[in-house]
């Protein structure tokens, strides 16, 4: 009798892992990856090692170590994470690994949250690492045990690449056994093949080219490509990972007849096209985010010298941008058909919706160190931001720049170097610092950046999921680790001006700021203050406030901080506390009339 159990598309991933025998799993937290790490670190019974690395680079080399034992490994990130980790990766496709490694790649379409949503399909056509890209929930769980086996059997890393509607998608799974793939970890030692000097890279080259054909031939025949011929239609669809799901759910709402490929597998299964390519004459390729299959379709008909008609992304039959869904699909296919999609026509909407942009959460600490931030730099200094919560400081001003992890102090100091004679002060999280930060700091340093760098610590890694971090002193699995002291390291990085704060006292976090503004150098600020979801989770609790309307001016002083808790009332024109306050006091700290108190109980 089969188990089944109801699960989230990354718990689901996480049970593939145990049931394929995954036995080293180290990863970066990113959404929408970040569960797949904190469901297998919170298992109470594990015979597994887990971490949370620094970074999406270190988790790819932690695995890529533990693959070279023999063992099965598993490094996770989201799709940008993958630009960190590309330097290792593409230089493991020549190394290769004798335990099966599994490189899991969540990609974004729609950037939910994220600041591209680019396709980690080319990864693997560049690094010529196989990719399996699952449809359904289920199928993610399935696919992992059967990656950990191919990747054995050709001695190479797959990728796998979920997007946020499979990782975030519930469904109802059949769990499958627990392999019990137990070998011992032993390294041995062979130069030519783990020592990519330049006379070894050449050699493995011409392998990693050997061996694509029994890449191909392999999947070619997995479970994961799917061919179904119609004799009584000239018409096919092609349709990759979850997009196939779409797809196929579109041509039986609209009723029509076509021959169908479903492709979960990469490199493209190139004989199944070619009999797709024997019945028809007119092939739409449905895939989300680049064409990636569309181009390969393309080649192959080039090569057979068909006139078969390739339609999709390119022509602009399928968006390019964003998910699909099942009526972009029903649209595109109803298109090829030349009939009517029978979708219904959306009216604009006459009323004024009011705007509902993210916001910092109520009590936020955040909010209060970009206050005295912006108090002390003035409004015309430049503001680079970094990856995070404190992204949102967009939206008061102090945020004018956001490139990537860790970007903000390297673009700090590029302004600064071009000449920009206003003054510069960035701000990065404690995670992101720990993440690529580090690294900025130390360039700012050396090369004599006059900058200021605000690190925002507030004990978490908190825009992901509130994952620990380096300078908490726990490791994923809550075990008490040695905690990084952000002082000293930045001390240690060179960094000669830090000042170690208490966002929520604005006066004292004011005047450190003045200091680093006259500091002629590169000076850090710490501003520290735990995330206030994770404060209340500990069980940390603060006494909210209130407003007495009789001292109220309705200046908006208040009001103009942004916080979700704090509201105007039109009519009687003064600003009022809603039940989300979460006693941080900073509304108190910046009103000039003593009008806003702690709620006496």
């Amino acid at each position: 009798m089969s188990t089944r159990e109801y699960m989230l598309g990354n718990v689901a991933i996480a049970r593939g892992i145990v049931e394929g025998g995954g036995r080293v799993i180290s990863g970066y937290p990113g959404t929408p990856s970040s569960e797949i790490v904190d469901t297998l670190s919170k298992m109470k019974e594990r015979d597994f090692y887990v971490e949370w690395s620094v970074n999406e680079k270190v988790a790819m080399e932690v695995a890529a170590g533990a693959g070279m034992t023999g063992v099965r490994s598993v490094v996770t990130m989201k799709h940008v994470g993958l630009n960190v980790a590309a330097d290792p990766l593409m230089t493991l496709s020549y190394m290769g690994v004798k335990g099966g490694m599994v490189v899991i790649v969540a990609d974004d379409p729609g950037c939910h949250s994220s600041q591209n949503e680019q396709d980690s399909r080319i990864y693997s056509e560049f690094s010529l690492m196989p990719c399996l890209d699952p449809s359904t929930p289920q199928e993610a769980k399935d696919m992992i045990p059967y990656a950990f086996e191919l990747s054995e059997k050709f001695e190479l890393p797959v990728i796998f690449r979920p997007t946020t509607r499979i990782s975030h998608g519930k469904a109802d799974i059949e769990l499958g056994e627990i392999t019990d793939h137990r070998v011992e970890a032993k390294f041995e030692k062979d130069p030519s093949r783990w020592v990519m000097v330049p006379s070894n890279a050449v050699v493995r080259h011409p392998h990693l080219l050997s061996i694509q054909d029994g890449i191909q031939e392999e999947l070619e025949i997995s479970p994961w490509n799917e061919l179904t011929i119609n004799e009584a239609s000239r018409i096919g669809v092609i349709a990759a990972g979850i997009a196939s799901v779409y797809a196929k759910e579109a041509i039986d709402n609209l009723g029509v007849s076509a021959s169908y490929l479903k492709i979960g597998a990469y490199p493209v299964p190139e004989g199944l096209i070619k009999r797709m390519y024997e019945q028809v004459d007119t092939v739409l390729v449905i895939e989300e985010l680049e064409p990636i299959v569309e181009d390969r379709c393309k080649i192959i008909a080039k090569d057979m010298e068909s006139s078969i008609k390739i339609i999709g992304k390119t022509d602009g039959t399928v968006p390019r941008v964003g998910e699909l869904n099942v009526d972009h699909c029903v649209k595109a296919i109803a298109d090829v058909f030349k009939i009517e999609s029978g979708l219904p026509v959306i009216k604009e909407i006459e009323m004024e919706l009011p705007l509902r942009p993210p916001a910092m959460c109520a009590g936020c600490s955040h909010r209060a160190t970009y206050y005295a931030m912006k108090k002390v730099f003035g409004k015309n200094a430049v503001f680079p931001g970094d990856i995070g919560c404190y992204t949102l400081g967009i939206q008061n001003g102090t945020v004018d720049t956001t490139l990537c992890m860790g970007g903000s102090i390297t673009v700090a100091s590029g302004i600064y170097h071009s000449g920009e004679k206003q003054p510069i002060c960035c701000s990065i999280g404690d995670s992101t610092f720990f993440h690529t930060g580090m690294n900025g700091l130390l360039n700012a340093v050396y090369n004599k950046a006059n900058i200021t760098v605000a690190i925002l610590d507030n004990r978490i890694t908190a825009m992901t999921g509130h994952q620990p971090n380096p300078g908490m002193g726990l490791t994923s699995t809550g075990e008490t680790t040695k905690e990084i002291d952000l002082e000293q390291l930045c001390r240690g990085l060179g960094a000669e001006f830090v000042e170690v704060v208490d966002s929520f006292d604005v006066n004292a976090t004011v005047e450190a700021f003045k200091r680093a503004k006259d500091y002629e150098g590169t000076s850090v600020i710490i501003s520290k203050q735990p995330c206030i979801i994770y404060a209340r989770r500990t069980g940390i609790r603060l006494t909210p406030f209130k407003v007495d309307h009789d001292k109220c001016v309705g200046c908006r002083m208040c009001v103009n901080l942004g916080c979700p808790a704090i509201e105007f009332d039109k009519e009687n024109k003064k600003s009022t506390i809603n039940a989300t306050c979460t006693g941080c006091g900073l509304c108190a700290e910046v009103c000039k009339f003593d009008a806003i108190k702690e709620i006496q109980k």
